[in-house]
């Protein structure tokens, strides 16, 4: 089964904004004001996905501090953080529910090189298998990590609200009505959120919010 495009470079994304401003003029009008989109890609496997498990629900300067000490205690392969265990991911920072998250992950036993050729649906089950690991996470590590062309976060609410002003829309489109929008926007879904992104801090800067 084919996997499709696989963004690996500025080049790629360009394409597909050139892409998306074709084929829908409101794509069009946020390149306009955003300029060149970033490229964002970042390093896939373990510690990629604790990473994100580590800043779910807190801010950033706390879940710096977390991924410091974890770093300088070398929690950053499944090995060590299973013999770390409670105790030792406790003394890194961790709540009761992220060390029970991170454990669920090095335990999982997820053959992170075999997710590069996988479909994407493959990705995403595999990684929403995992306690933890819901559906937004994974699809970002898809995006993001895995530099998958055609995935887009529906359940993102900077993307809903964002879609919600670049669309005119009476209110903010729930997940599935999102999902529904992007299918025009296949098969570069992952530069459509790109924009998305990038519009939406266009957008509030408009509005005097930071």
């Amino acid at each position: 089964m084919s996997i499709g495009r696989i963004i690996t470079g500025d080049a790629d994304v360009a394409e597909g904004a050139d892409w998306l401003a074709a084929h829908v003029p409101q794509f069009a009008t946020a390149l306009a004001a955003t300029g060149p989109l970033p490229l964002r890609l970042r390093a896939d496997g373990f510690d990629a996905l604790i990473g994100a498990i580590i800043s779910q629900q807190v801010s950033v300067a706390s879940a710096n501090a977390m991924r410091a000490k974890m770093d300088a205690a070398g929690l950053t392969h499944e090995t060590a953080i299973l013999t770390a265990g409670d105790d030792g991911l406790r003394a890194a920072g961790l709540s009761r529910q992220k060390i029970r998250y991170a454990l669920a992950l090095a335990e999982a036993g997820i053959d992170y090189t075999a997710l590069r050729d996988a479909p994407d649906a493959v990705v995403i089950d595999t990684l929403t298998a995992v306690p933890g690991v819901g559906l937004w996470t994974a699809q970002i590590y898809a995006m993001f990590s895995l530099g998958r062309a055609d995935i887009l976060p529906q359940g993102d609410l900077a993307l809903q609200e964002v879609a919600k002003i670049l669309f005119d829309l009476p209110q903010r489109p729930k997940p599935k009505q999102l999902a529904d929008m992007a299918q025009d926007w296949s098969p570069w879904r992952s530069v459509a959120a790109r924009i998305l992104f990038s519009y939406y801090r266009v957008a509030k800067q408009r509005e005097g919010i930071s």
